[in-house]
């Protein structure tokens, strides 16, 4: 049997290839067969991967759970984590020889595992603060700049429907006015995946200095969060500073949905039947579905 041993943030690649000799009979035949090609075991079935190690599925299970896994699709989330050689400027994980098939699976789980990693990672009672002081502002503006900026777009789509004046900007000279000109009961969100642009670091410390509650979704640890009010830390594993961003943008995206859904659920359920009218002026621009 497995002993289980393994830390889940570990590289569970190298974790199976140190433990490959301590395995049972079964249970190594299991780990030949993921490290193979470990690129096509997130793509298996158990049922397939079972088949490759010449092994029963629930030997492909007890193997899993011997890696802190929950389960065979929590292992896959882990072993696609673990796969990170990249080709520059295109993803983390792609390699220039990759099909439509493998480029395709690659993306979708490693964005599947960085979800997955963000999740854990959230503090609830930081969202939980944060939606209090959404709830409370005058208005509120998001910004960002190059990747962060379609994020911040995608937060006034979603906060306009709340009846509080909200904009967007991705111009650091704007951001710098808007900044300059805040005030007590205005919300300024930043969103920057590193938390090291120099303009949005100055910005924050210009509108906290006049008032202003500075909200960070970023690096927690970043230069940007030590200026903010309240910061949601969010990390992922993707280096945007060679990589095209990837992850980071989806994981902001989910972050704006989760701080949309807490401020829906806070003005409570009188408030759904403005939401239902917004989605009522829609239906006249729609065909009717077949």
């Amino acid at each position: 049997m497995v002993e289980n041993t393994g830390r889940r943030d570990d590289n569970l690649i190298e974790q199976i290839q140190s433990r490959l000799q301590r395995l049972n009979k079964s249970e190594r035949k299991v780990a030949e067969a993921i490290l193979r090609d470990p690129t096509a075991a997130t793509r298996y079935s158990i049922a397939a991967l079972a088949r490759a190690a010449d092994v029963s599925e629930p030997t492909v299970n007890r193997f899993c759970r011997g890696f802190s896994a929950t389960g065979f699709p929590d292992f896959k989330i882990r072993l696609a984590q673990s796969i990170a050689t990249g080709t520059p400027y295109v993803g983390q994980n792609i390699e220039p020889d990759d099909t439509a098939a493998e480029f395709t699976d690659k993306i979708m789980l490693t964005t599947i595992a960085s979800l997955d990693k963000a999740r854990q990672s959230l503090d609830p009672e930081a969202i939980a603060t944060v939606v209090d002081y959404l709830i409370q502002a005058k208005q509120i503006s998001f910004f960002g700049t190059g990747g962060s900026a379609s994020v911040a777009m995608d937060a006034q789509h979603k906060f306009f429907r709340f009846n509080i004046p909200v904009s967007f900007y991705d111009d650091v000279l704007m951001q710098r006015m808007l900044a300059a000109g805040s005030n007590v009961g205005d919300a300024i969100v930043l969103i920057s995946y590193t938390g090291r642009t120099r303009e949005s670091v100055e910005i924050a410390h210009l509108a906290r200095a006049n008032g202003a509650t500075v909200i960070g979704i970023t690096n927690p640890d970043s230069p940007l969060a030590a200026e903010c009010t309240a910061v949601l830390g969010v990390t992922a594993p993707e280096d945007t500073e060679v990589y095209m961003p990837m992850t980071s943008r989806i994981i902001h995206l989910a972050v704006i949905d989760i701080l949309a859904t807490g401020v829906t659920l806070k003005r409570g359920p009188d408030f759904l039947e403005h939401l239902r009218k917004v989605k009522e002026s829609l239906k006249a621009t729609r065909f009717p579905l077949q």
